[in-house]
């Protein structure tokens, strides 16, 4: 059958795309995710691998960078019409927009609450991109810049433009980008240890659940950390990423002796409850994203800040304080 007569039948049919100038530079596989909803992954790399799917007539791979106005062919594939995106509640759309930092018609910056995915994927059905998509109808680009744990909260970066993100991305890699966080650590930290270096390495379990450790074939890691204030059995730190390996401050803590406060995955049984009476201790990870910094496409620097939400306030201000002591 001739792919022409078809093209603009039903949407299960042969589709040609024209690409949009906004997305310029994007991956195909990336372009392809967000035009086919409800298309499992597997069959998206399935039809690029099969060579199915053509760039102005040519073969491409999934990692092929796209440019504003080439045309995509998209063979005929079965759509999951009953992928309906789930609608965020009325209690997450008040928590997200009264997390809003910053806003303008090319960022949002976000004070993510700890709890929430950054994105959905296994066992999440609506994370935060989703969720302001949908709070954000008339954005018609809306993409995480980077991401943090879900067990984490503080300063999330969205671009509302193609470009600005490349421009973000570009920074990232060229480790420009600040990033500083807040986290309470069991024990008392050595003000000698002012940078841990471990390399990384990140496996995959049974269960699909990532577990990262240091490991002499892993990627090269570099947390600084600085002495904030001390108390009777912990020590509240400023870390400073500068590489953005998965996991990096809970697990550059942990080895170093002093596993983050309330961190289920990487602190052991003892050190969870060892630092104050359970009443006392937060229920969720002491670690916040408290800024993050970076340069604007006109050369200007911006740097953003999250304040230390209430849980994590009130924990430190119930937490008796020696600092006078140790200092």
């Amino acid at each position: 059958m001739n792919d022409d007569k078809i093209a603009n039948g039903p949407q299960t049919g042969v589709r040609r795309v024209v690409v949009e100038e906004d997305r310029t530079g994007q991956r195909l596989d990336n372009f392809l995710h967000a035009t086919l909803k409800g298309v499992p992954k597997s069959r998206i790399y399935q039809m690029i691998r099969k060579g199915e799917v053509r760039i102005n007539k040519g073969r491409a791979r999934a990692d092929s960078k796209l440019q504003g106005g080439d045309t995509v062919r998209i063979p005929p594939v079965r759509m999951d019409h009953s992928a309906v995106p789930v609608a965020p509640g009325m209690s997450l759309a008040r928590r997200l927009e009264s997390a809003v930092l910053f806003e303008d018609d090319a960022l949002l910056i976000v004070n993510k609450p700890a709890g929430i995915a950054v994105h959905g994927g296994t066992g999440v059905n609506l994370g935060m991109i989703e969720a302001l998509r949908q709070l954000r109808p008339e954005c018609r680009f809306l993409e995480l810049a980077h991401r943090i744990d879900r067990d984490t909260s503080g300063c999330l970066v969205i671009c509302k433009k193609r470009a600005l993100l490349r421009h973000l991305h570009q920074q990232i890699r060229d480790r420009l980008v600040v990033k500083i966080y807040q986290t309470a650590v069991h024990g008392r930290w050595p003000s000698t240890i002012r940078q841990v270096s471990y390399p990384l390495l990140k496996q995959t379990l049974p269960s699909g659940e990532w577990l990262v450790k240091v490991h002499p074939a892993g990627k090269t890691a570099l947390t600084h950390f600085q002495v904030l204030h001390r108390y009777r059995q912990m020590t509240l730190l400023k870390a400073r990423l500068h590489t953005g390996r998965t996991h990096q401050i809970r697990v550059h803590t942990r080895h170093a002796g002093h596993p983050i406060i309330g961190d289920q995955k990487y602190g052991s049984q003892h050190t969870r409850t060892a630092a104050n009476p359970p009443t006392l201790m937060p229920d969720r990870l002491f670690l916040h994203a408290s800024s993050i910094g970076f340069y604007l496409p006109d050369g200007s620097f911006r740097e953003f800040s999250a304040p230390l939400p209430a849980e994590l306030a009130t924990f430190l201000e119930q937490s008796t304080d020696v600092s006078a002591n140790l200092a």
